[in-house]
């Protein structure tokens, strides 16, 4: 029991750290959210202080607006990428603490999907983000590349993938000698 104990208590971070991943990404994309729509909403001309807000945007050759939006809006998809990934994971998580043990059938088939989107998300997510740059560099003069995007990593989703395999095993086991008794 002192296993199933450690399992718990790594569920329950698994839990908290993913709540605060799922946090993160809201307040991020929010923030982007917000972000493009004081780029394109606010007026050229508008002083603040006597500096325009597209002159606080425009320091050097390497930022405009352009690039300040591209940025933004792959942040933005980025974020809510990373949103869905940890909302599912929380989800996980409470699932396996209702449970009480991540031998179950359905946590397996929860764990399973949670690592294949854990490999698709990310990819679809930077996927999208290069299309909208694209997009921005065709439309708009001077976007330069947002040194932001990483590439995609697939290890954790195969991690996740064989460990639901072990706990699908763990789940027949446990059934198989829940029916012998």
């Amino acid at each position: 029991m002192k296993t199933l104990n450690t399992i718990q208590t790594l569920s329950r971070l698994g839990r908290i750290f993913s709540r605060i991943i799922y946090v993160a990404s809201l307040v991020g994309a929010i923030l982007c959210a917000f972000g493009i729509f004081g780029l394109v909403a606010i007026p050229e001309n508008f002083k603040l202080g006597g500096t325009t807000i597209r002159g606080l945007i425009e320091v050097s050759e390497k930022l405009n607006l352009g690039t300040a939006l591209s940025g933004a809006t792959e942040v933005l998809i980025m974020c809510i990428g990373e949103m869905i990934l940890a909302g599912m994971a929380v989800r996980y998580f409470q699932h396996e603490l209702d449970a009480g043990t991540p031998f179950t059938f359905q946590g397996a088939d929860e764990l399973k999907r949670l690592g294949i989107c854990a490999i698709c998300i990310p990819v679809a997510s930077y996927a999208a983000a290069e299309i909208a740059h694209q997009i921005f560099q065709y439309f708009m003069t001077g976007v330069r590349e947002f040194p932001g995007k990483d590439p995609v990593s697939i290890s954790l989703g195969i991690m996740m993938i064989v460990a639901s395999v072990l706990c699908r095993y763990g789940a027949e086991l446990t059934q198989s000698t829940d029916l012998s008794v």
